[in-house]
């Protein structure tokens, strides 16, 4: 398997270019399926988990054409079909459960494998089945694999008993063509979600409420096919902020939507960061003296859980004690034993990281254990003395494009090691 060589200590500066969103781009490319024709999507992210819904979606009978090079994505969806997706297809990855509110919006059935993804806790699919259950689905679980019939589906109202961007996601595909005012109530107002309403909207679905805890569908008989760019990725974007704020160097990330990553500079600001803002720019400079920090992961507009695993890397090199209050998943601490090993002082209460901060961190071979967990290994291993080797890398390749080379241009000293042991 492949891994990373980082060689720490340098302070990062320039300018970098922030890829399109895959948590937008996700459903994005499902929600084509609702309309026969070609979609031509841009700002495609070239990743690991978008080769994987691009497999999904053709398993369906779309055929598709992604240039890589230009970021581009065209489908042509003409006679879809319904299908039990080979669960090696689907298991690396949560998003293939969105196929199920394309499928039932029009054909009435939907096959399904439940989902894998990474190893950050429970997270149940039981939202998306209840939402479809209520517009009119008759659910079923046999063997790991979801199975919904919906003779014609119903509009409804309905309230998710806790936010879910998935849920959301996957119950607005389902209800666009679905004759009737749906309502959904406690509906996550991420920016993705957004994206993915805006892109629907294009196509002809009529949606008011995007952004906010209550959605409203009136359903259309037909969507058309349509070209869409798909939004920065904030996730990303942090990341980069975050690598530059541990290396105290000079940052500056274009292509991105400040207000998406302000929970973030918020915390850098109070922290002691320069921050400075332009209307599609973010840039991080050292600060005279920067101090630890409390803060805790919510839904947006809070702090987002994606980047709390890179924020306590930060947060073991500042001087004094940050606290980060970890309230979406369970089980979203694994990379705290991996920056241990680097010289890292956390300890974890329950759902809090208590974070002291150290004067270095050291080299050490280290493992990623999910996507976001990755990605603090990284910007911890940008800070460490020595050279850092990290393994399992195929994480961090679901959810950052041309991660080596975009850091390199940084300055940062990383190579990405072809083969190994491990």
């Amino acid at each position: 398997m492949d891994y990373y060589l980082i060689k720490g200590g340098r302070k990062l500066k320039g300018e970098v270019k922030i890829s399109g969103a895959k948590n937008a781009a996700l459903p994005i490319i499902v929600a084509s399926l609702l309309a026969d024709g070609e979609t031509v999507l841009s700002n495609v992210p070239d990743l690991k988990d978008i080769r994987t819904i691009i497999k999904v979606i053709e398993y369906l009978g779309a055929e598709t054409d992604f240039d890589a090079g230009k970021n581009t994505l065209k489908i042509k969806v003409k006679n879809i079909k319904n299908g039990e997706m080979p669960y090696d297809l689907v298991k690396t990855m949560r998003a293939s459960v969105y196929v199920m509110g394309p499928l039932l919006a029009r054909l009435g059935e939907a096959d399904v494998s439940l989902p894998g993804g990474c190893a950050i806790g429970e997270r149940p699919v039981d939202i998306h089945l209840s939402g479809f259950e209520a517009m009119g689905a008759v659910i079923e679980l046999e063997h790991g694999n979801i199975k919904a019939r919906a003779k014609k589906m119903k509009p409804c109202e309905f309230t998710m008993r806790q936010v879910s961007v998935g849920a959301t996601a996957n119950l607005i595909m389902g209800a666009v063509l679905t004759s009737g005012k749906t309502v959904f109530e406690n509906c996550a107002m991420e920016p993705d979600i957004v994206d993915l309403g805006e892109f629907l909207i294009k196509m002809g679905a009529d949606i008011k409420g995007l952004g906010t805890e209550r959605i409203v569908i009136e359903g259309v008989k037909k969507l058309n096919p349509v070209e869409y760019s798909i939004m920065p990725d904030r996730i990303e974007a942090g990341t980069f902020i975050l690598a530059g704020a541990i290396t105290r160097g000079e940052v500056k990330i274009k292509s991105c939507i400040p207000e998406h990553i302000k929970s973030l500079t918020d915390i850098l600001e109070e922290s002691g960061f320069e921050i400075s803002t332009g209307k599609n720019w973010v840039e991080i400079k050292d600060g005279k003296k920067v101090t630890g920090f409390l803060t805790k992961t919510l839904p947006y507009p809070g702090f987002p859980t994606d980047l709390q695993a890179p924020l306590m890397s930060l947060a073991t090199t500042i001087p004094g004690i940050s606290v980060i209050i970890e309230t979406i998943f369970e089980n979203r601490f694994t990379h705290a034993a991996e920056l241990r090993r680097m010289g890292a002082n956390i300890t974890i209460e329950g759902n809090s990281a208590i974070t002291k901060g150290v004067k270095k961190l050291s080299s050490a071979p280290v493992m990623m254990s999910d996507l976001r967990a990755g990605a603090a290994l990284v910007v911890a291993a940008l800070a460490a003395e020595g050279e850092t080797e990290i393994r399992r890398i195929y994480h961090s390749d679901r959810g950052y494009e041309k991660l080596t080379e975009k850091l390199s241009a940084l300055g940062a000293d990383i190579k990405r090691v072809e083969g190994g042991t491990f």
